[in-house]
């Protein structure tokens, strides 16, 4: 097999690799470049595929798991009505099942108690359990 295309191969699997972005296809693409090197030198083609496979496949074994571990985000921080779960808000305003004022974050929020027989005077501390569109639903604080 010639250099060239060794080289060729490379060239796809990267465009290939471009397209999934799993750096499955790059490593196979290292692979395919020292079969081209091993080419270019004068080595057999049955010595080329062998160097090309062991490449690639020490390539995947090796490098692959630490670019994975890199590029992977591990614990996203939670946005939206999401990141107000479990914080603790200060009632402004008395907090009952059918509604109220907490700060929250420093913002104000419309809020509700989750506990149907609740009620949370202003200055208590309470946790949001739940967002119901622009309203906190709300339980008491635990500490």
């Amino acid at each position: 097999m010639s250099w060239v295309v060794w080289l060729g191969l490379a060239v796809a699997l990267g465009a290939v690799e471009v397209a999934t972005v799993d750096f499955v296809f790059v490593m196979l693409a290292g692979g395919s470049l020292a079969g081209a090197v091993t080419a270019a030198v004068g080595a057999p083609p049955p010595v080329q595929v062998v160097v090309a496979a062991a490449v690639a496949m020490l390539l995947l074994g090796l490098v692959r798991p630490v670019i994975k571990r890199r590029f992977t985000v591990r614990n996203p921080e939670p946005m939206g009505a999401a990141a107000h779960l479990g914080r603790e808000a200060l009632v402004v305003e008395s907090v009952t099942a059918h509604g109220g004022q907490v700060k929250l974050v420093g913002e104000l929020w419309s809020a509700r108690a989750e506990d149907p027989s609740a009620h949370f005077p202003p200055g208590t501390t309470v946790v949001v359990v739940s967002v119901d569109g622009a309203t906190v639903i709300v339980a008491g604080s635990a500490a």
